[in-house]
């Protein structure tokens, strides 16, 4: 008999608002945030506040500089752009505009050109930043949010969800104002506590990488119990989940996508 996988535990709590909080993630995580060229969903400042390092990916500037003070209409820009300055900019600022650069390094943060780099993408600069710099020895407690990797051009949002799995071995969480994603990989056994006040109850299961001949869960509407799972067969879309906890066990790395509610605000 194979040895029983050790289970890995997820949890959205970054999500909820903090007079929600009255219990602590599963486990524990520090979070840092990396802001893409998309715009900035509507919890963008409830992210923020949560990361202890929040880096723009190139043309993601503009959105921080354009969006924040969106997000807070009677207040004064000015004070919205100091209140959430991004601690680097990184890629190759192609994208990135004049006067944002020039705002920026003017409150002295760190500008890095990586455009001799053309062989990975900004968001893979920017995670392997994060890892090698967030304030956490245990990558395992190192959660990456990723704002603007969904959305826009196809190509770019299938060249985010390879990075997934390119770092497979870190905690890194896509997220739209529609839905969140994030790698389930097949080393572990998985363990979803849902956050019923501000996620699902859509969801899906989608082995993007690698065909699954065994996936199992519970907690489901239309559970699975050592289906097989395919492009040009089944996936799992449009599932809903039934309980705060979904557990999921396969021989491949999964792709797990949930909705979020409306409205979300800090």
């Amino acid at each position: 008999m194979a040895p029983e996988m050790e289970v890995m535990s997820h949890a959205s709590t970054f999500l909820l608002p903090h007079e929600h909080q009255h219990q602590p993630d599963p486990p524990a995580l520090t979070y840092a945030l990396i802001v893409l060229n998309q715009r900035l969903p509507r919890f963008a400042p409830l992210l923020w506040n949560r990361a202890q390092l929040r880096v723009c990916a190139d043309g993601g500037a503009n959105r921080v500089y354009d969006g924040m003070p969106e997000l807070f209409p009677d207040q004064n820009p000015e004070e919205v752009r100091l209140r959430y300055t991004p601690d680097v900019i990184k890629g190759d600022l192609d994208s990135i505009r004049d006067d944002v650069k020039d705002f920026y390094l003017n409150l002295g943060v760190r500008v890095v050109d990586e455009s001799h780099d053309q062989d990975t993408t900004d968001l893979h600069k920017c995670v392997a930043y994060v890892s090698n710099s967030a304030p956490v020895e245990d990558k395992s407690k190192l959660c990456i949010l990723v704002v603007g990797a969904l959305g826009g051009r196809f190509d770019h949002e299938i060249g985010n969800i390879n990075v997934l799995h390119r770092f497979s071995n870190l905690r890194i969480v896509l997220l739209s104002d529609d839905c969140l994603i994030h790698l389930l990989p097949k080393t572990h056994s998985h363990m979803i506590h849902v956050q019923l006040p501000v996620e699902g109850p859509h969801c899906g299961l989608i082995p993007i990488g690698a065909p699954s001949a065994r996936t199992s869960t519970t907690g489901l509407q239309w559970n699975l119990s050592d289906t097989a799972m395919s492009f040009g067969g089944l996936i799992s879309t449009s599932n809903v989940v039934k309980e705060d906890k979904i557990t999921v066990s396969s021989d491949a790395d999964l792709i797990w996508t949930i909705s979020i509610k409306k409205p979300i605000q800090e």
